[in-house]
């Protein structure tokens, strides 16, 4: 369904931005999504929260128990992304 008509963006770019990660500011800056008229904005709201919600991100840690699994509710959040973001940029 098209959500956001003067862009031409449906709700499927817009979940699938958020399964990415991506919060709705980063969408709407990689979509141009509520950017003209604003008449969308409720509704990519809700689907970046719903998609938010029921995908959350995942990160592994090593512990000395064992391994431990860790959820997100953004990619940036997760320390498992930021240390390789980290090493990758040094």
């Amino acid at each position: 369904m098209i959500v956001c008509v003067c862009r031409r963006v449906s709700d499927r770019e817009i979940a699938r931005h958020a399964r990415a990660g991506m919060s709705f500011d980063d969408i709407q800056f990689e979509l141009g999504v509520a950017t003209q008229c604003g008449r969308c904005e409720g509704c990519a709201r809700d689907v970046v929260q719903q998609c938010s919600a029921s995908h959350p991100v995942a990160a592994i840690h090593a512990q000395p128990q064992g391994q431990v699994i860790q959820l997100a509710s953004h990619i940036t959040e997760s320390r498992a992304w930021n240390s390789s973001h980290h090493s990758a940029a040094a």
